[in-house]
């Protein structure tokens, strides 16, 4: 599995690609987290987590591209690659499993991401 090899791989941990503060604010959003401290390494952790989860849906989506022999990344291949695992369930309020040609809900997905990013 893709999160077993990468979470090996310690030279990946080194830089994150998330920007902290950003990381930070979208903790604070939670009542409950804006009350209690947060150690030091709780952004860090979670920023590569996300990484982790964000490329390895981005590369499975970009299998999905590469067997209709397409060279761009739809949403439809997002939404596809989330329908055939069941590790995304918990996007299925956002993603629809079973109309992927519906946008709306996968452009919520696009535009939290790239608010992240």
């Amino acid at each position: 599995m893709y999160i077993q090899k990468t979470l090996r791989d310690t030279s990946r941990h080194q830089d994150l690609q998330l920007p902290l503060a950003r990381i930070k604010k979208i903790m604070k959003l939670d009542d409950d987290v804006r009350r209690m401290m947060i150690a030091s390494e709780t952004p860090s952790l979670l920023a590569k987590a996300s990484e982790i989860f964000i490329e390895e849906l981005a590369l499975n989506a970009w299998k999905l591209t590469e067997d209709n022999k397409r060279k761009t990344l739809q949403k439809s291949d997002v939404s596809q690659a989330i329908a055939s695992n069941d590790m995304y369930d918990f996007l299925i309020d956002i993603v629809p499993r079973d109309d992927p040609k519906k946008t709306e809900q996968v452009d919520n997905v696009f535009c939290f991401l790239l608010h992240i990013l």
